[in-house]
């Protein structure tokens, strides 16, 4: 087990204890075994890992000492409203959880997920220092790979898969490529100026996923989910610009703001009839021709 896993496992045991005692903590360190070799918590090494996490993330782990010596986080909001930090932590939560119970790995299902990670390291390597890359990119409908040269700006993770977005020195413009497509990644010892105006959040603001297509523009669009759908909407907005318009009982109506480009529609033709398009005219037409096309697929019998 590493530093890294230690520290996210104090940092999870913690929140979700809201305030713990040291013996609380050192005793569910112990009965970990798989994580603590049966060894108890000391003290010192919890006041170092205290101090490192502090360094590496910024969380403060105080001590309420009024009642009884309990720690807390004193500083939740720099971990829920920090999204990177959040699903990093959460992410390692989890690999810490199923770590502890590997005897239940016949019983824990997970999904696949493409090849592309292994680039994912020298890319960000890459991003730190703004050196240009060289990479070999195959896309899906062609038979082999180009390599070209890349300034990449950042990494964004859709759907199971990791993109970088990237400035294309060949070609002057700014594309997204997904790694799983990259066959290698050489870094080089050219350097680049990252825009002082880019703003990675920003840049995907008004898109869904990773498509981005300067012919769809973004507008305010009005979806209805019926009763069985529309709580997967609450619970797990489709864009962060969702909001709840009116819920009826029977179905909800939901306003978002971004650009409907290919992989939206896909993502509304993927529930089915549980979802309908409000609003505007021009994207339910364009659901309509789909769900036409569709039809006469499977009606041409």
């Amino acid at each position: 087990m590493n530093q890294l896993q230690k520290y996210t496992w104090l940092i999870d045991t913690i929140r979700r204890a809201g305030k713990i005692s040291h013996k609380d903590l050192s005793d569910r360190w112990e009965r970990n075994k798989d994580l603590s070799d049966g060894k108890s918590l000391h003290r010192a090494t919890f006041n170092r890992w205290r101090d490192a996490i502090f360094e590496q993330f910024g969380i403060i782990i105080d001590c309420q000492k009024v009642g009884g010596y309990l720690y807390f986080i004193a500083n939740p909001e720099d971990i829920d409203e920090d999204k990177l930090k959040k699903w990093m932590l959460d992410s390692f939560a989890a690999g810490n959880l199923i770590g502890e119970n590997l005897s239940l790995k016949g019983r824990i299902i997970i999904d696949e997920i493409p090849s592309g990670r292994d680039h994912l390291t020298t890319i960000l390597e890459a991003m730190k220092e703004n050196r240009v890359v060289n990479i070999t990119y195959r896309p899906f409908k062609k038979s082999h790979g180009y390599t070209f040269p890349i300034e990449p700006y950042c990494v964004k993770l859709f759907e199971n898969r990791w993109y970088v977005l990237a400035h294309n020195i060949h070609f002057g413009d700014i594309r997204i490529y997904g790694l799983d497509r990259v066959e290698s990644v050489e870094t080089t010892g050219e350097t680049y100026r990252l825009p002082a105006a880019f703003d990675a959040a920003g840049y995907f603001a008004t898109a869904y996923g990773i498509v981005l297509d300067r012919d769809v523009r973004p507008e305010r669009i009005v979806i209805r989910a019926n009763e069985d759908h529309k709580h997967y909407l609450k619970s797990l907005p489709l864009h962060h610009s969702q909001r709840l318009i009116e819920d009826c009982g029977e179905y909800a109506d939901f306003e978002l703001y971004l650009a409907p480009t290919y992989d939206f529609i896909m993502k509304l033709l993927q529930v089915g009839a549980m979802v309908e398009v409000i609003s505007p005219a021009s994207l339910r037409d364009t659901m309509k021709g789909w769900i036409s096309d569709m039809y006469e697929l499977y009606n041409n019998e």
